[in-house]
């Protein structure tokens, strides 16, 4: 089986793409795995450069394939100096803990929205290097989502937003749905699976 080396110690965002990947032969392994640890300046200024950084400083350590993301909260209706953009946990030079996120992200929600939710766009970047050192990007963004200023009680480590975040068509919580609903939202990301697949 071919391995390709997910350049973050997210174990959440590690298994992103794992199931796909392993039904096209593909292991998914994060820096964790491999006990590897990387300091990384993100000083990109979109989701691509950073997930280019990311990726090649993971192929500088090990040479073998490897692939990085970042990502871009965009919110309706918060202004230019507030807007995440793609420092959605770091905020006035602080990373944030999950329980802070929420708190940030529930008080802009307050602040700007209407009716106590504001839609909301991720902009996702993913670099992948092949064992030869050969770069490919890609792109893609969700914007069927808005954020809310109460919370679920469910959590999601690693992703505290899904605890204020609800699908449009279903106006239920990310960490709420169920595998019926997600057939009937149709959130898959076959495209970006196919995408790693092709360029290992």
């Amino acid at each position: 089986m071919k391995q390709i080396i997910f350049a973050t110690s997210n174990a959440t965002k590690s298994k992103r793409f794992s199931k796909g990947l392993k039904e096209l032969g593909i292991e998914v392994l994060s820096l964790k795995d491999i006990d590897v640890k990387l300091d990384i300046e993100e000083d990109g200024s979109t989701a691509i450069e950073n997930a280019l950084l990311k990726a090649r400083a993971c192929y500088k350590k090990t040479k073998k394939p490897c692939m990085g993301m970042d990502d871009t909260l965009y919110m309706e209706g918060v202004p230019e100096d507030m807007q995440p953009g793609l420092f959605v946990r770091r905020v006035n030079g602080k990373n944030l803990t999950d329980e802070e996120m929420i708190e940030h992200y529930t008080n802009l929600v307050k602040k700007y929205g209407i009716n106590g939710r504001i839609n909301c766009k991720w902009i996702y970047g993913l670099a992948v290097i092949n064992e030869n050192g050969e770069e490919t990007t890609y792109s893609w963004f969700k914007d069927d989502f808005y954020m809310t200023s109460s919370r679920s009680d469910k959590n999601n480590p690693g992703y505290p937003l899904n605890s204020i975040s609800k699908y449009k068509k279903l106006d239920k919580y990310f960490t709420e749905v169920t595998l019926e609903d997600m057939k009937l939202i149709e959130v898959n990301e076959d495209d970006v699976v196919d995408f790693i697949a092709n360029h290992i």
